[in-house]
Protein backbone atom coordinates (compact mmCIF):
# COMPACT_ATOMS: atom_id res chain seq x y z
CA UNK A 1 0.00 0.00 0.00
CA UNK A 2 1.26 3.28 -1.19
CA UNK A 3 1.89 5.90 1.29
CA UNK A 4 -0.98 8.49 0.00
CA UNK A 5 -3.75 5.35 0.46
CA UNK A 6 -2.73 5.13 4.02
CA UNK A 7 -4.83 4.84 6.68
CA UNK A 8 -4.98 6.75 10.02
CA UNK A 9 -6.35 4.47 12.90
CA UNK A 10 -7.47 6.00 16.05
CA UNK A 11 -8.04 3.73 19.03
CA UNK A 12 -11.78 4.26 20.48
CA UNK A 13 -11.68 1.43 23.14
CA UNK A 14 -8.19 -0.21 24.43
CA UNK A 15 -7.20 -1.71 28.18
CA UNK A 16 -7.10 1.16 30.40
CA UNK A 17 -3.77 2.22 31.65
CA UNK A 18 -5.30 1.61 35.45
CA UNK A 19 -4.51 -2.21 34.37
CA UNK A 20 -1.37 -3.90 34.08
CA UNK A 21 0.02 -4.65 30.37
CA UNK A 22 -0.04 -8.50 31.22
CA UNK A 23 -2.15 -10.20 33.63
CA UNK A 24 0.16 -13.30 35.48
CA UNK A 25 -2.59 -14.69 37.32
CA UNK A 26 -2.17 -17.58 34.57
CA UNK A 27 0.80 -18.02 32.89
CA UNK A 28 -1.08 -19.53 30.03
CA UNK A 29 -3.31 -16.58 29.39
CA UNK A 30 -1.93 -13.61 30.16
CA UNK A 31 -4.19 -11.19 28.27
CA UNK A 32 -7.25 -12.96 30.17
CA UNK A 33 -8.85 -12.47 33.75
CA UNK A 34 -9.17 -16.05 35.86
CA UNK A 35 -12.71 -14.94 35.87
CA UNK A 36 -15.66 -17.17 34.58
CA UNK A 37 -17.70 -16.67 31.37
CA UNK A 38 -20.41 -13.79 32.14
CA UNK A 39 -19.44 -13.09 35.54
CA UNK A 40 -19.79 -9.42 36.30
CA UNK A 41 -16.73 -8.61 38.23
CA UNK A 42 -14.48 -8.26 35.35
CA UNK A 43 -17.03 -5.91 34.11
CA UNK A 44 -16.97 -3.51 37.07
CA UNK A 45 -13.07 -4.03 36.85
CA UNK A 46 -12.94 -2.54 33.72
CA UNK A 47 -15.51 0.42 34.71
CA UNK A 48 -13.34 1.17 37.69
CA UNK A 49 -9.95 1.13 35.74
CA UNK A 50 -11.68 3.34 33.17
CA UNK A 51 -12.79 5.78 35.89
CA UNK A 52 -8.98 6.08 36.93
CA UNK A 53 -7.86 6.52 33.94
CA UNK A 54 -10.44 9.57 33.19
CA UNK A 55 -9.86 11.21 36.50
CA UNK A 56 -6.06 10.89 35.80
CA UNK A 57 -5.32 9.48 39.34
CA UNK A 58 -3.38 6.37 39.30
CA UNK A 59 -0.48 7.48 40.94
CA UNK A 60 -2.20 7.93 44.40
CA UNK A 61 -5.12 5.45 43.73
CA UNK A 62 -5.05 2.43 46.71
CA UNK A 63 -7.18 -0.54 45.86
CA UNK A 64 -8.25 -2.48 48.98
CA UNK A 65 -8.85 -5.89 47.78
CA UNK A 66 -11.22 -8.29 49.60
CA UNK A 67 -11.17 -12.30 50.46
CA UNK A 68 -13.85 -13.32 47.86
CA UNK A 69 -14.15 -14.17 43.93
CA UNK A 70 -11.86 -10.96 43.33
CA UNK A 71 -9.62 -11.61 45.94
CA UNK A 72 -6.80 -11.22 43.11
CA UNK A 73 -7.28 -7.60 42.05
CA UNK A 74 -3.53 -7.45 42.67
CA UNK A 75 -2.89 -9.19 39.83
CA UNK A 76 -5.02 -6.33 37.47
CA UNK A 77 -5.07 -3.26 38.80
CA UNK A 78 -1.19 -1.10 38.46
CA UNK A 79 -2.21 0.90 41.67
CA UNK A 80 -1.50 0.68 45.24
CA UNK A 81 -2.79 -2.72 46.40
CA UNK A 82 -3.84 -3.65 49.94
CA UNK A 83 -4.90 -7.44 50.44
CA UNK A 84 -7.40 -6.87 53.55
CA UNK A 85 -9.02 -9.84 55.88
CA UNK A 86 -12.84 -11.15 55.30
CA UNK A 87 -14.68 -8.35 55.58
CA UNK A 88 -12.39 -5.76 57.15
CA UNK A 89 -11.87 -3.78 53.51
CA UNK A 90 -13.37 -0.71 55.25
CA UNK A 91 -11.54 -0.57 58.62
CA UNK A 92 -8.54 -1.18 56.11
CA UNK A 93 -9.14 1.87 53.74
CA UNK A 94 -10.11 4.09 56.45
CA UNK A 95 -6.62 3.28 57.70
CA UNK A 96 -4.80 3.99 54.57
CA UNK A 97 -7.20 6.92 53.45
CA UNK A 98 -6.26 8.48 57.54
CA UNK A 99 -2.88 7.54 57.15
CA UNK A 100 -2.26 8.84 53.04
CA UNK A 101 -5.08 11.93 53.40
CA UNK A 102 -4.05 12.36 50.19
CA UNK A 103 -4.38 9.24 48.14
CA UNK A 104 -7.74 7.64 46.80
CA UNK A 105 -8.59 4.75 48.13
CA UNK A 106 -11.55 1.99 46.92
CA UNK A 107 -12.37 -1.19 49.28
CA UNK A 108 -13.80 -3.63 46.59
CA UNK A 109 -15.99 -6.42 48.37
CA UNK A 110 -18.52 -8.92 47.46
CA UNK A 111 -22.07 -9.32 49.38
CA UNK A 112 -20.41 -11.80 51.07
CA UNK A 113 -17.39 -10.06 52.49
CA UNK A 114 -19.65 -7.00 53.10
CA UNK A 115 -22.67 -8.32 54.30
CA UNK A 116 -21.48 -11.14 56.46
CA UNK A 117 -18.29 -10.74 58.22
CA UNK A 118 -17.96 -7.60 57.17
CA UNK A 119 -21.12 -6.11 58.21
CA UNK A 120 -20.31 -3.92 61.29
CA UNK A 121 -17.16 -2.60 59.35
CA UNK A 122 -18.98 -1.25 56.49
CA UNK A 123 -21.75 0.08 59.10
CA UNK A 124 -19.55 2.19 61.63
CA UNK A 125 -17.39 3.37 58.33
CA UNK A 126 -19.98 4.49 56.79
CA UNK A 127 -21.65 6.35 60.16
CA UNK A 128 -18.10 7.90 60.66
CA UNK A 129 -18.66 9.13 56.94
CA UNK A 130 -14.75 8.17 55.98
CA UNK A 131 -13.52 9.83 52.65
CA UNK A 132 -13.73 6.46 50.57
CA UNK A 133 -15.19 4.75 47.82
CA UNK A 134 -16.52 1.45 48.31
CA UNK A 135 -18.00 -0.98 45.24
CA UNK A 136 -20.26 -3.73 46.44
CA UNK A 137 -20.82 -6.28 44.19
CA UNK A 138 -23.87 -8.13 44.96
CA UNK A 139 -24.65 -11.61 43.34
CA UNK A 140 -26.76 -13.15 46.12
CA UNK A 141 -24.32 -16.03 47.12
CA UNK A 142 -21.09 -16.88 48.34
CA UNK A 143 -19.77 -18.21 44.82
CA UNK A 144 -15.92 -18.59 45.36
CA UNK A 145 -16.66 -21.13 48.40
CA UNK A 146 -18.93 -23.47 46.55
CA UNK A 147 -22.36 -21.63 46.76
CA UNK A 148 -23.36 -21.00 50.21
CA UNK A 149 -26.68 -18.41 51.14
CA UNK A 150 -25.19 -14.89 51.72
CA UNK A 151 -27.29 -12.53 53.45
CA UNK A 152 -28.33 -10.90 50.01
CA UNK A 153 -29.55 -14.69 49.00
CA UNK A 154 -33.27 -13.91 47.63
CA UNK A 155 -36.47 -15.65 49.73
CA UNK A 156 -36.64 -18.91 47.80
CA UNK A 157 -33.62 -18.73 46.28
CA UNK A 158 -31.62 -22.53 46.87
CA UNK A 159 -27.85 -22.72 47.84
CA UNK A 160 -25.71 -25.19 48.76
CA UNK A 161 -26.64 -24.50 52.49
CA UNK A 162 -30.27 -23.27 51.57
CA UNK A 163 -31.06 -26.35 49.42
CA UNK A 164 -35.00 -25.73 49.40
CA UNK A 165 -34.59 -22.63 49.27
CA UNK A 166 -34.01 -19.72 51.39
CA UNK A 167 -36.94 -19.35 54.14
CA UNK A 168 -37.83 -16.38 55.78
CA UNK A 169 -39.25 -18.20 59.13
CA UNK A 170 -35.39 -19.75 58.96
CA UNK A 171 -32.71 -17.55 56.86
CA UNK A 172 -34.46 -14.30 57.51
CA UNK A 173 -34.83 -11.91 55.05
CA UNK A 174 -32.66 -10.82 52.77
CA UNK A 175 -30.33 -7.95 53.60
CA UNK A 176 -30.46 -4.87 52.23
CA UNK A 177 -27.38 -3.01 52.82
CA UNK A 178 -27.36 0.24 50.64
CA UNK A 179 -31.21 1.32 52.35
CA UNK A 180 -30.04 0.74 55.72
CA UNK A 181 -26.54 2.61 54.98
CA UNK A 182 -28.69 5.41 53.38
CA UNK A 183 -30.43 5.80 56.79
CA UNK A 184 -27.02 6.91 58.32
CA UNK A 185 -26.67 11.08 58.24
CA UNK A 186 -22.54 10.87 57.02
CA UNK A 187 -22.90 9.62 53.51
CA UNK A 188 -22.58 11.24 50.94
CA UNK A 189 -24.04 9.10 47.84
CA UNK A 190 -25.25 5.63 47.62
CA UNK A 191 -26.74 4.03 44.79
CA UNK A 192 -27.79 0.63 43.03
CA UNK A 193 -26.98 -0.20 39.25
CA UNK A 194 -26.79 -3.43 37.63
CA UNK A 195 -25.52 -5.53 35.00
CA UNK A 196 -28.45 -6.82 33.45
CA UNK A 197 -28.04 -5.48 30.12
CA UNK A 198 -25.86 -2.54 27.95
CA UNK A 199 -27.87 0.16 29.09
CA UNK A 200 -27.47 -1.21 32.89
CA UNK A 201 -24.17 -1.45 32.88
CA UNK A 202 -23.76 2.36 31.40
CA UNK A 203 -24.97 3.67 34.30
CA UNK A 204 -23.06 1.34 36.74
CA UNK A 205 -20.01 2.54 34.79
CA UNK A 206 -21.70 6.40 35.27
CA UNK A 207 -22.54 5.81 39.02
CA UNK A 208 -18.31 4.13 39.42
CA UNK A 209 -17.19 7.44 38.26
CA UNK A 210 -19.10 9.22 40.28
CA UNK A 211 -18.62 7.63 43.16
CA UNK A 212 -14.83 8.04 42.68
CA UNK A 213 -14.96 11.96 42.17
CA UNK A 214 -16.90 12.30 45.20
CA UNK A 215 -13.80 11.07 46.99
CA UNK A 216 -11.31 13.05 44.67
CA UNK A 217 -13.54 16.29 45.34
CA UNK A 218 -13.05 15.19 49.07
CA UNK A 219 -16.71 14.77 49.87
CA UNK A 220 -17.12 11.53 52.29
CA UNK A 221 -18.53 8.23 51.91
CA UNK A 222 -19.81 6.88 48.46
CA UNK A 223 -20.86 3.17 48.00
CA UNK A 224 -21.91 1.96 44.76
CA UNK A 225 -23.95 -1.57 44.93
CA UNK A 226 -23.65 -3.34 41.69
CA UNK A 227 -26.22 -6.55 40.95
CA UNK A 228 -23.67 -9.07 39.50
CA UNK A 229 -24.61 -12.06 37.69
CA UNK A 230 -22.52 -15.68 38.62
CA UNK A 231 -23.63 -17.72 35.96
CA UNK A 232 -21.29 -20.52 36.88
CA UNK A 233 -22.95 -21.09 40.54
CA UNK A 234 -26.37 -19.52 39.52
CA UNK A 235 -26.12 -22.76 37.13
CA UNK A 236 -27.24 -20.64 34.07
CA UNK A 237 -26.26 -19.25 30.93
CA UNK A 238 -23.98 -15.86 30.91
CA UNK A 239 -27.51 -14.71 28.93
CA UNK A 240 -30.29 -16.31 31.15
CA UNK A 241 -27.62 -14.86 34.25
CA UNK A 242 -28.12 -11.40 33.49
CA UNK A 243 -31.61 -12.02 32.69
CA UNK A 244 -32.39 -12.96 35.97
CA UNK A 245 -30.68 -9.95 37.29
CA UNK A 246 -32.88 -7.85 35.11
CA UNK A 247 -36.04 -10.12 36.38
CA UNK A 248 -35.56 -11.42 39.80
CA UNK A 249 -32.92 -10.05 41.61
CA UNK A 250 -34.62 -5.94 40.54
CA UNK A 251 -37.57 -7.30 42.38
CA UNK A 252 -35.55 -7.47 45.71
CA UNK A 253 -33.11 -5.24 45.36
CA UNK A 254 -34.77 -1.95 43.35
CA UNK A 255 -32.27 0.07 41.26
CA UNK A 256 -31.70 3.72 41.69
CA UNK A 257 -30.26 6.87 44.05
CA UNK A 258 -30.57 5.83 47.76
CA UNK A 259 -28.91 8.66 49.25
CA UNK A 260 -27.22 12.05 47.59
CA UNK A 261 -25.94 15.11 48.83
CA UNK A 262 -23.55 15.57 46.81
CA UNK A 263 -24.51 19.45 45.71
CA UNK A 264 -24.90 20.35 49.47
CA UNK A 265 -21.53 18.64 50.52
CA UNK A 266 -18.11 20.78 51.21
CA UNK A 267 -15.19 19.00 50.78
CA UNK A 268 -14.28 16.99 54.30
CA UNK A 269 -11.42 19.01 55.73
CA UNK A 270 -7.85 17.24 56.09
CA UNK A 271 -6.80 15.84 59.13
CA UNK A 272 -4.44 17.89 61.50
CA UNK A 273 -1.06 16.57 61.45
CA UNK A 274 -0.01 13.80 63.71
CA UNK A 275 1.25 15.28 67.11
CA UNK A 276 5.24 15.44 67.70
CA UNK A 277 6.37 12.04 69.28
CA UNK A 278 7.47 13.89 72.26
CA UNK A 279 4.27 15.53 72.57
CA UNK A 280 2.73 11.58 73.19
CA UNK A 281 3.47 10.91 76.76
CA UNK A 282 1.83 14.55 77.55
CA UNK A 283 -1.32 13.92 75.44
CA UNK A 284 -1.70 10.82 76.69
CA UNK A 285 -0.79 12.09 80.60
CA UNK A 286 1.82 9.20 80.75
CA UNK A 287 4.19 10.63 83.70
CA UNK A 288 8.06 10.69 82.38
CA UNK A 289 8.96 8.16 85.06
CA UNK A 290 6.84 5.90 83.95
CA UNK A 291 8.18 5.89 80.53
CA UNK A 292 10.37 3.22 79.10
CA UNK A 293 13.64 3.81 79.13
CA UNK A 294 13.44 4.20 75.19
CA UNK A 295 17.41 4.14 73.57
CA UNK A 296 19.05 4.14 77.35
CA UNK A 297 21.31 1.35 75.72
CA UNK A 298 21.31 1.83 72.18
CA UNK A 299 23.48 -0.43 69.86
CA UNK A 300 26.69 0.50 68.42
CA UNK A 301 26.11 2.82 65.21
CA UNK A 302 25.97 0.60 62.10
CA UNK A 303 25.29 -3.08 63.43
CA UNK A 304 23.16 -4.63 61.65
CA UNK A 305 20.46 -6.76 63.18
CA UNK A 306 17.78 -8.99 61.76
CA UNK A 307 16.57 -11.49 64.29
CA UNK A 308 13.55 -13.60 63.25
CA UNK A 309 12.51 -15.81 66.32
CA UNK A 310 9.17 -17.87 67.09
CA UNK A 311 8.70 -19.35 70.58
CA UNK A 312 6.06 -21.92 70.89
CA UNK A 313 4.93 -24.06 74.00
CA UNK A 314 1.53 -24.61 76.21
CA UNK A 315 -0.34 -21.79 77.83
CA UNK A 316 1.55 -20.79 81.27
CA UNK A 317 4.87 -21.77 80.29
CA UNK A 318 6.03 -18.78 79.64
CA UNK A 319 6.00 -18.25 76.27
CA UNK A 320 4.54 -15.12 76.11
CA UNK A 321 6.94 -13.20 78.73
CA UNK A 322 9.64 -14.57 76.93
CA UNK A 323 8.67 -12.80 73.75
CA UNK A 324 7.73 -9.69 75.38
CA UNK A 325 11.17 -9.46 77.25
CA UNK A 326 12.85 -10.30 73.74
CA UNK A 327 10.84 -7.40 72.43
CA UNK A 328 11.11 -4.76 75.35
CA UNK A 329 14.71 -5.62 75.40
CA UNK A 330 14.76 -4.41 71.09
CA UNK A 331 12.95 -1.28 71.96
CA UNK A 332 15.71 -0.40 74.63
CA UNK A 333 18.34 -1.08 72.54
CA UNK A 334 16.51 1.33 69.49
CA UNK A 335 15.72 -1.55 67.22
CA UNK A 336 13.13 -2.04 64.90
CA UNK A 337 10.56 -4.58 66.94
CA UNK A 338 7.49 -6.46 66.45
CA UNK A 339 5.80 -8.98 69.01
CA UNK A 340 2.63 -11.05 67.63
CA UNK A 341 1.37 -13.93 70.43
CA UNK A 342 -1.06 -16.75 69.14
CA UNK A 343 -2.59 -18.59 71.70
CA UNK A 344 -5.77 -21.03 72.37
CA UNK A 345 -9.00 -20.38 74.17
CA UNK A 346 -7.61 -21.22 77.90
CA UNK A 347 -5.58 -19.26 79.88
CA UNK A 348 -3.02 -22.56 80.59
CA UNK A 349 -2.85 -25.83 79.06
CA UNK A 350 -3.36 -24.49 75.60
CA UNK A 351 -1.35 -24.00 72.74
CA UNK A 352 0.45 -20.81 72.84
CA UNK A 353 3.31 -19.28 70.50
CA UNK A 354 4.73 -15.93 69.37
CA UNK A 355 6.76 -14.62 66.58
CA UNK A 356 9.40 -12.07 67.67
CA UNK A 357 10.96 -10.13 64.98
CA UNK A 358 14.31 -7.49 65.87
CA UNK A 359 15.89 -5.51 63.02
CA UNK A 360 17.58 -2.36 62.78
CA UNK A 361 15.82 -1.87 59.34
CA UNK A 362 11.82 -1.28 59.14
CA UNK A 363 9.56 -4.15 59.63
CA UNK A 364 7.83 -5.43 56.48
CA UNK A 365 5.65 -8.23 58.89
CA UNK A 366 5.44 -9.57 62.28
CA UNK A 367 5.34 -12.89 61.00
CA UNK A 368 7.96 -14.97 61.36
CA UNK A 369 7.46 -17.99 58.71
CA UNK A 370 11.24 -18.84 58.56
CA UNK A 371 12.36 -18.54 61.82
CA UNK A 372 16.48 -18.13 62.56
CA UNK A 373 15.81 -19.55 66.11
CA UNK A 374 13.03 -22.02 67.56
CA UNK A 375 12.29 -22.03 71.00
CA UNK A 376 10.31 -25.00 71.48
CA UNK A 377 8.97 -25.47 75.20
CA UNK A 378 7.45 -29.11 74.60
CA UNK A 379 7.64 -31.99 71.78
CA UNK A 380 4.05 -30.93 70.60
CA UNK A 381 5.23 -27.72 69.89
CA UNK A 382 8.93 -28.81 68.44
CA UNK A 383 7.06 -30.95 66.13
CA UNK A 384 4.85 -27.95 64.88
CA UNK A 385 7.39 -25.44 63.55
CA UNK A 386 10.75 -27.42 63.20
CA UNK A 387 10.69 -28.05 59.81
CA UNK A 388 9.82 -24.33 58.90
CA UNK A 389 13.08 -23.45 60.58
CA UNK A 390 15.78 -22.01 58.04
CA UNK A 391 18.98 -23.71 56.95
CA UNK A 392 21.80 -22.83 59.08
CA UNK A 393 19.09 -21.71 62.20
CA UNK A 394 18.82 -22.96 65.82
CA UNK A 395 16.21 -24.78 67.57
CA UNK A 396 16.26 -24.48 71.88
CA UNK A 397 14.39 -27.44 72.69
CA UNK A 398 13.21 -28.40 76.57
CA UNK A 399 13.93 -31.33 76.54
CA UNK A 400 16.49 -34.36 77.32
CA UNK A 401 16.91 -35.56 74.10
CA UNK A 402 15.95 -33.98 70.78
CA UNK A 403 13.42 -37.14 68.79
CA UNK A 404 15.39 -38.52 66.35
CA UNK A 405 12.52 -38.14 63.68
CA UNK A 406 13.32 -34.77 64.31
CA UNK A 407 17.12 -34.45 63.48
CA UNK A 408 17.80 -32.04 60.58
CA UNK A 409 21.18 -31.88 59.39
CA UNK A 410 21.52 -28.09 58.40
CA UNK A 411 20.04 -27.13 62.05
CA UNK A 412 22.21 -26.37 65.44
CA UNK A 413 20.26 -27.78 68.16
CA UNK A 414 20.50 -27.45 71.77
CA UNK A 415 18.43 -29.77 73.66
CA UNK A 416 18.38 -29.67 77.33
CA UNK A 417 15.86 -30.41 80.43
CA UNK A 418 15.19 -26.70 81.21
CA UNK A 419 12.43 -27.14 83.47
CA UNK A 420 14.32 -29.10 85.45
CA UNK A 421 17.62 -26.74 85.65
CA UNK A 422 14.56 -23.82 86.58
CA UNK A 423 13.67 -25.70 89.41
CA UNK A 424 17.77 -26.32 90.89
CA UNK A 425 17.60 -22.49 90.74
CA UNK A 426 14.53 -22.66 92.70
CA UNK A 427 11.52 -22.70 90.51
CA UNK A 428 10.50 -24.75 87.54
CA UNK A 429 8.76 -21.19 86.18
CA UNK A 430 12.06 -20.12 85.47
CA UNK A 431 12.72 -22.01 82.89
CA UNK A 432 11.59 -19.73 79.73
CA UNK A 433 14.14 -17.41 81.10
CA UNK A 434 17.11 -20.09 80.55
CA UNK A 435 16.02 -20.71 77.39
CA UNK A 436 16.08 -16.60 76.96
CA UNK A 437 19.50 -16.95 77.65
CA UNK A 438 20.75 -19.20 75.73
CA UNK A 439 18.69 -17.16 72.60
CA UNK A 440 20.56 -14.04 73.15
CA UNK A 441 23.70 -16.00 73.78
CA UNK A 442 22.94 -17.16 70.16
CA UNK A 443 21.49 -13.89 68.79
CA UNK A 444 24.90 -11.82 69.85
CA UNK A 445 22.24 -9.09 69.26
CA UNK A 446 21.36 -6.99 72.50
CA UNK A 447 23.29 -5.45 75.19
CA UNK A 448 23.22 -7.08 78.46
CA UNK A 449 21.99 -3.64 80.15
CA UNK A 450 18.98 -3.87 77.59
CA UNK A 451 18.12 -7.08 78.44
CA UNK A 452 17.76 -5.99 82.20
CA UNK A 453 16.19 -3.06 81.93
CA UNK A 454 13.35 -4.79 79.97
CA UNK A 455 12.75 -7.72 82.68
CA UNK A 456 13.14 -4.78 85.35
CA UNK A 457 10.19 -3.38 83.50
CA UNK A 458 7.95 -6.29 83.03
CA UNK A 459 8.74 -8.38 86.52
CA UNK A 460 7.68 -6.34 89.04
CA UNK A 461 8.27 -8.94 91.69
CA UNK A 462 11.83 -8.20 93.02
CA UNK A 463 12.53 -11.37 94.57
CA UNK A 464 11.45 -12.91 90.61
CA UNK A 465 13.85 -10.87 89.14
CA UNK A 466 17.04 -12.05 90.79
CA UNK A 467 15.74 -15.24 89.72
CA UNK A 468 15.00 -14.45 86.50
CA UNK A 469 18.63 -12.70 86.14
CA UNK A 470 19.89 -16.04 87.65
CA UNK A 471 18.18 -17.83 85.05
CA UNK A 472 19.54 -15.61 82.15
CA UNK A 473 22.88 -16.52 83.47
CA UNK A 474 22.87 -20.39 83.65
CA UNK A 475 21.18 -19.86 80.02
CA UNK A 476 24.02 -18.31 78.60
CA UNK A 477 26.45 -20.30 80.42
CA UNK A 478 24.82 -23.66 79.12
CA UNK A 479 24.91 -22.21 75.51
CA UNK A 480 28.50 -21.83 76.02
CA UNK A 481 29.88 -25.11 77.40
CA UNK A 482 27.59 -26.65 74.59
CA UNK A 483 28.96 -25.18 71.81
CA UNK A 484 32.17 -23.48 72.79
CA UNK A 485 33.26 -24.07 68.67
CA UNK A 486 30.23 -21.61 67.35
CA UNK A 487 30.31 -18.88 70.08
CA UNK A 488 33.23 -17.31 70.89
Amino acid sequence: MSSEAAIEYEVAQGRAKAFYPRFERKDELQHQTHYCPGCGHGIVHKMLARAIDELGIQDRTILVGPVGCSVFTYYYFEVGNVQAAHGRAPAVATAMKRSRPQSVVVAYQGDGDLSAIGSAEILHTANRGENITVIFVNNAIYSMTGGQAAPTTLLGQKSTTTPDGRSAATEGYPLHMSELLATLEAPVYIERVALGDNKQIAQAGKAIRRAVQNQVRGLGFSLIEVLSPCPTIWKMSAVDAQRWVREVMEKTFPLGVLRDRTKDAAPKALPPAAPALEEIPRILGVAEQDLPAGNAHAMEPGRDVDLEVRIAGFGGQGVLLLGEVLAEAGLDAGLEVSWLPSYGPEMRSGTSNCHVRLSSRPIDSPLVAAPGILVAMNEPSLRKFDHSVRAGGWVIYNGEAFPEDCVRQDLHVLAAPFTQLADELGDARASNMIMLGALLEIAGALPGASVDAALRRLVKNSRWVELDLRALERGRALLKHSFPEVIG
